[in-house]
């Protein structure tokens, strides 16, 4: 009989160490490698600014479907999560290797209050653009004089 030796040792290696050199030259020549970044050990990156009373965010999601996104918003919290599946078939009538990845990435942002019939989102060319705009808090804070 025979062994199978497996060609990813992230998952075999104790204490979720990594080797740094062999890491990097199994992900190089894995077949994703260039197509989705190894986001096994990452999130997508994402940056935040503040323009015209609105938060802007844009999010780096190479190779993601907009059917594979989903954002809420719920008591000031924006979350933003990815479901990303793929399978890599041979066709042959028996094959000896087959390989599907799932990838899950998951970002949370406290904003505060936001208008949220008015949030907007836009998925081109790998780059997620989200526009939050503030809610229009009405000022209730008021200064008491003492008698």
């Amino acid at each position: 009989m025979f062994g199978l030796t497996p060609f990813n040792r992230h998952v075999v290696r104790p204490n979720n160490e990594r080797e740094t050199f062999r890491d990097l030259i199994d992900d190089f020549f894995s077949d994703d490698f260039f197509s989705m970044r190894q986001l096994k050990y990452d999130t997508f990156k994402l940056d935040l600014h503040e323009e015209n009373g609105a938060y802007l965010i844009e999010a780096d999601l190479p190779g993601i479907k907009k059917e594979d996104i989903s954002i809420n918003y719920r008591d000031g919290r924006l979350d933003i999560s990815v479901k990303h599946e793929t399978t890599k078939d041979t066709e042959t009538k028996t094959y000896i290797h087959r390989e599907r990845t799932h990838q899950s990435m998951h970002r949370s942002l406290d904003l505060g209050d936001l208008d949220d019939e008015k949030i907007e989102a836009e998925l081109k060319d790998g780059v997620l653009k989200i526009k939050a705009p503030k809610a229009n808090l009405v000022q209730t804070r008021k200064q008491i004089t003492i008698k």
